[in-house]
C-alpha cells in the first residue's frame, strides 16, 4: 500500500464554480487483490455541501493511542446526512487555520488570504531523499477535464 499511495492528496478550492477538487487515494482491506477498490481517483464536491469536523482518532501508534485530525464532511444536499469524508490537516489548530483560509476564499477571493513568503509544495517535484516509499510513489496526475475545469470559471455560453 505504501508505494501505491499518491505522493501527495491535492486540493483545489474553485471559488467561481463553487467546489471543491479532491485528489484521493481509495483502499478496501476487504478487497485487497481488487485493482477498482484501490488507487487515486479525483472527486468533485459542492462547496456548499462541505462541513469541517474535528476527529479524535485512536490507534495503535507509538506517541501513545490517540491522535486528532479534521476532516471534511460531504453532506447530501439540504440535510446533516453525511455521505462522504475526506482527510483535511492532521491536527485541530491545523485544521482550524486551513478551514479557516478555505472560507475565506470561497467568500471574499484570493485578495483576502494572507500573504505566504515561500510557494506552496510541489511533491511531484520535491526531492525526497529518505523516505523510499514516497520516492516510488506514483505522481499526482489529474484527469485531463478535471485539470482544466477545476482551474476554470464556468463559460457563459452553456
Amino acid at each position: 500500500m505504501d508505494t501505491e499511495a499518491p505522493r501527495d492528496e491535492p486540493i483545489r478550492f474553485n471559488r467561481a464554480r463553487r467546489k471543491v477538487y479532491v485528489y484521493r487515494f481509495r483502499h478496501n482491506g476487504l478487497k485487497p487483490f481488487s485493482r477498482s477498490a484501490w488507487g487515486a481517483r479525483a472527486e468533485v464536491y459542492d462547496w456548499d455541501n462541505l462541513h469541517a469536523e474535528a476527529c479524535s482518532i485512536y490507534g495503535a501508534m507509538g506517541s501513545g493511542g490517540s491522535t486528532q485530525t479534521v476532516t471534511l464532511a460531504v453532506l447530501e444536499p439540504g440535510t446533516h446526512k453525511v455521505v462522504d469524508r475526506f482527510h483535511f490537516a492532521h491536527d485541530i489548530q491545523q485544521g482550524e487555520m486551513y478551514w479557516a483560509m478555505a472560507q475565506l476564499f470561497m467568500q471574499q477571493g484570493p485578495q483576502a488570504l494572507p500573504l505566504f513568503p515561500r510557494p506552496p509544495r510541489d511533491w511531484n517535484n520535491e526531492k525526497i531523499r529518505f523516505n523510499l516509499a514516497r520516492r516510488l510513489a506514483p505522481k499526482v496526475h489529474w484527469p485531463e477535464a478535471i485539470d482544466l475545469e477545476s482551474r476554470s470559471a464556468p463559460s457563459m455560453h452553456g
